[in-house]
């Protein structure tokens, strides 16, 4: 009777130890509303039960509107990334007028203040939305916008850029609008992607990764290498969260509160 008393405590205190093992948090993220998005990395997800967040422009229009629309209503989160995308044309080459040197702070928060009311057109939501810097830039003009944005309350977390060592490792040391992302770079391989996230299952909390083109369009992960990151965190979704930028950061907040 002892021996199968002992048994049944082993057994219980397995199974609450597995059940109270923190998970850690994969924030899959994907830039400028592009086609291959659409095309390629939303089947993907959707395949496998996964919940991500697209950054948009204004760049979409009466032929993806609804498009995006459908991906809000799966339960992807639409998020910010300013209405025109302005970076420093030495970082990339664009239209003079989107030249980030040549903004003020002003016109950048009121851009992202009217992203905000067309993201409200296209899904309806009245939740906090979050934003991703357009080239990683925190500047413009140079000058640094990322307490004007805090003051201007126009988004609750913020997404800036970094290397593949990006994680997030000790919550209280991030500040909700400089959120740093591992910004995958073109030709990635699946097991560089699987990699990253290992490096987070190692040492970290919560991850974020940025994407641009899947399958095509530009700084491009290839389709195959998307699918094999996706069934590597499904194969471990016991281990790993999955989540949105903003549910994600939700739980990093309240990890962060309790602490």
């Amino acid at each position: 009777m002892r021996k199968i008393l002992l048994g049944l405590l082993l057994i219980s205190g397995f199974v609450v130890s597995a059940q109270s093992r923190k998970k850690v948090v994969i924030m899959l993220t994907y830039d400028d509303a592009i086609a291959s998005q659409l095309n390629v990395a939303i089947p993907q997800l959707d395949s496998m039960g996964f919940k991500a967040t697209f950054f948009l422009m204004g760049n979409i229009g009466k032929a993806t509107i609804p498009q995006w629309r459908k991906v809000a209503l799966k339960g992807h989160e639409l998020a910010n990334h300013s209405l025109y995308h302005p970076c420093l044309l030495t970082t990339v080459k664009a239209n003079q007028a989107n030249n980030s040197g040549a903004y003020t702070v002003y016109m950048m928060i009121r851009e992202i203040g009217e992203m905000n009311n067309l993201l409200f057109a296209v899904d309806g939501k009245t939740v906090p939305r979050t934003y991703a810097y357009p080239c990683t830039e925190v500047s413009v003009g140079g000058v640094n916008y990322v307490d004007s944005l805090r003051k201007a309350g126009l988004v609750k977390y913020a997404r800036i850029g970094g290397g593949n060592d990006a994680i997030i490792t000790d919550v209280k040391k991030i500040d909700p609008l400089q959120v740093p992302a591992w910004g995958v770079p073109a030709g990635v391989t699946g097991d560089e992607l699987i990699a990253f996230v290992k490096k987070v299952q190692q040492s970290g909390i919560a991850g974020v990764l940025m994407f641009h083109g899947v399958g095509g369009d530009y700084i491009t992960t290839p389709a195959a290498a998307h699918r094999q990151l996706l069934a590597y965190l499904k194969q471990h979704q016991n281990e790993i969260e999955v989540t949105t930028f903003r549910q994600g950061m939700d739980g990093v907040a309240a990890a962060n509160h309790n602490q």
